[in-house]
């Protein structure tokens, strides 16, 4: 099945804007810039949607629910259900912190690794979607929880990374959505390991 619903996971509210927990947001809507796409609310949805006409009958839909990070899957359950697709047509993009910032991995199955979005979405869809992991692990002081952390914002170096990085990142998951998981971990994945080699 080829990928069709496309979400960044996030909290809503100006509060959380550019925090660490937001990057999956933050990934998806530079996506949908790029292709001039605008956003609409779907209360029914509980998300913000964005339609994406790729071509004369082939139409994909960028999601950022609304329903905080710890209920995302039930947004994605619905769409899901409403466009009545499997679970293997929906690739997420969000933070994780077992990954150094600025590095992407791409994988299909798991657990959630601590990641209340994922656990959610583990309960409401199932295992078997793409997962966009974009690496926010840095320096963190021994004292900040890691609640704290993740909800905090970035600090100006790490800014920097994320400004530099945002464009690889929008192609790595222009990848994944336009040739699969398969090909995206080998490509993605491959060079990341090739990238830590090399430092």
């Amino acid at each position: 099945m080829s990928i069709t619903l496309i979400a960044g996971l996030g909290n809503p509210g100006r509060e959380y804007t550019a925090t660490r927990h937001n990057l999956g947001f933050t990934v998806v809507e530079a996506l949908a810039a790029a292709e001039g796409l605008s956003w609409q609310h779907e209360a029914r949805f509980h998300a913000d949607i964005a339609r994406w006409n790729v071509r004369p009958g082939v139409t994909r839909w960028l999601v950022k629910p609304q329903t905080y990070m710890n209920d995302s899957g039930r947004a994605l359950r619905l769409l899901l259900d409403f466009h009545k697709l499997p679970v293997d047509a929906l690739a997420v993009a969000y933070d994780d912190l077992t990954i150094e910032i600025g590095r992407i991995k791409v994988t299909e199955s798991g657990s959630a690794g601590g990641h209340n979005g994922v656990a959610s979405l583990i309960d409401q869809v199932g295992n078997g979607f793409a997962r966009y992991r974009l690496g926010i692990a840095s320096l963190r002081p021994a004292e900040m929880d890691i609640k704290d952390f993740v909800l905090g914002k970035f600090t100006e170096d790490e800014k920097i990374i994320i400004q530099q990085q945002l464009t690889r990142f929008v192609a790595g998951l222009r990848l994944l959505i336009e040739s699969g998981s398969a090909l995206a971990m080998n490509s993605l994945n491959r060079r990341e390991k090739n990238d830590t080699d090399q430092a």
